[in-house]
């Protein structure tokens, strides 16, 4: 269950003003259909995060232990650096699939805003760290929904008052201690 509930408030605190919230925004003020919208960010999370999550899991069954340590720790690291650079949407990124309908528009700009995205990222690691990739893509798309549909629905008026910068720390604190943790092996310590 830890792993569903790190992967899940760990992602719900780095999507805050990502681009694929952003992105969110963006579609719901276009196409002014919560549903299909909310729908195709569900699907384009579990294809993507569940492909992150299956390369976290394989990279385990190759890795020594002692090299997956060290790969652990410092991509956690490195991801809490990265959760405090801001993101910007790519207006070529809203402009996809104009033919696919709510539906299909969403799911193809989002599925490529993950890309390499700081939470495809986030959820290889994580699967990897928990040897639990079913519960951590479980996690990471509940977190992506719990950022994402607010936006769908509240749009940028609700964006405005949320204090990004301290968000992205609190997250950014969570992935670098996650990083020590697994860097200094935390659980040999206490034993």
């Amino acid at each position: 269950m830890e792993a569903l509930f790190v992967s899940t408030g760990v992602v719900a605190l780095a999507e805050i003003g990502d681009k694929t919230q952003l992105l969110a925004f963006i579609l719901a003020a276009r196409f002014k259909k919560p549903i299909p919208i909310i729908a195709g960010i569900l699907v384009a999370t579990l294809v993507n995060h569940g492909l992150a999550g299956a390369l976290g899991a394989w990279i385990t069954s190759v890795v020594s232990p002692d090299i997956m340590r060290w790969l652990l720790g410092a991509s956690f690291i490195g991801m809490a650096i990265w959760t405090l650079i801001p993101d910007k949407i790519e207006e070529e990124e809203t402009q996809v699939a104009k033919h696919l309908g709510v539906f299909g528009a969403t799911l193809v700009t989002f599925f490529l805003a993950e890309m390499g995205d700081k939470t495809q990222i986030a959820t290889v690691a994580l699967a990897a760290h928990y040897g639990a990739p079913l519960m951590v893509i479980a996690g990471t798309t509940l977190g992506m929904l719990l950022a994402d549909v607010p936006a769908v629905f509240v749009g940028n008026k609700f964006a405005a008052k949320i204090p990004m910068k301290l968000v992205h720390s609190i997250a950014a604190g969570i992935f670098a201690v996650m990083g020590l943790l697994t860097l200094f092996q935390a659980d040999k310590l206490f034993q």
